[in-house]
């Protein structure tokens, strides 16, 4: 293999580990986001139920 065969060669398998790298990442963003959307759904939930007690 000649040095500008193997450079592309190591330039094609960067790129498709930064690829996976990257599709993993999205992943776990997604995985970010929706634990997000948990949690305010459980602070909205205490607010309601805090708003429904009786003042003290």
């Amino acid at each position: 293999m000649t040095q500008a065969t193997e450079n592309r060669v190591d330039i094609a398998a960067t790129v498709m580990s930064l690829a996976a790298e990257a599709g993993e990442l999205q992943t776990r963003v997604n995985e970010l986001r929706q634990e997000l959307v948990n949690v305010d759904e459980r602070i909205s939930a205490i607010s309601a139920a805090l708003g429904r007690c009786p003042d003290v």
